[in-house]
């Protein structure tokens, strides 16, 4: 069993990707340790669910390994793993979709609720109401994805419509329409 590593600096995760890219699964498990957080964040954020979230960050970094020679340490390692890890959960959305359009659902669907998981809400209870990642999870998934995309993650309306083969303006009203969500829900 091998000594656990110290966690390495933002400016070393170039050379470790070097090193990873060359077949050294010790410097690859260290960016996995680097960015895990991070990009189990991003998932949990874009999807609205910790279980599904870890799929995907699971998903993410099988990914960077089968992609990582096309690595170029043009950007940051983080940065460059950022953009795999959302193409990765925009590519699970479009598969479910599909995957539901071909499968007619039976029964009733459980309604999202606002609270966390395994907490009362109680009528004094303020911090249970407003718990902003708990009411973006309470979000349609495809309202939460474009929230999250353009509100948290920064991309622009152009960016997100292209990625989630939309339309601008219907990328434009699904955002306004989960704001005004995300306002219903927090002033409850």
């Amino acid at each position: 069993m091998s000594e656990p590593q110290p966690a390495t600096a933002p400016d070393d995760a170039t050379a470790l990707a070097a090193r990873a890219q060359r077949g050294d699964v010790a410097a690859f498990e260290q960016l996995y340790a680097q960015c895990a957080g991070r990009v189990f964040a991003v998932c949990l954020r874009m999807s609205g669910d910790r279980q599904r979230a870890r799929e995907l960050t699971h998903d993410a970094f099988v990914r960077a390994w089968e992609r990582l020679a096309s690595f170029r340490g043009e950007s940051g390692f983080e940065t460059w793993m950022h953009r795999l890890t959302v193409n990765v959960v925009l590519a699970s959305v479009r598969s479910d979709r599909r995957r539901e359009s071909r499968v007619a659902l039976t029964g009733d669907l459980p309604s999202p609720t606002i609270s966390a998981p395994g907490r009362a809400v109680g009528p004094g209870d303020v911090a249970a109401r407003i718990d902003l990642e708990s009411a973006v999870a309470a979000l349609t998934p495809q309202a939460r994805m474009v929230f999250v995309l353009h509100d948290v993650e920064g991309y622009r309306h152009e960016e997100i419509a292209q990625r989630l083969a939309l339309a601008p303006g219907t990328i434009r009203a699904q955002l306004h329409r989960a704001r005004q969500q995300l306002m219903r829900m927090l002033t409850r």
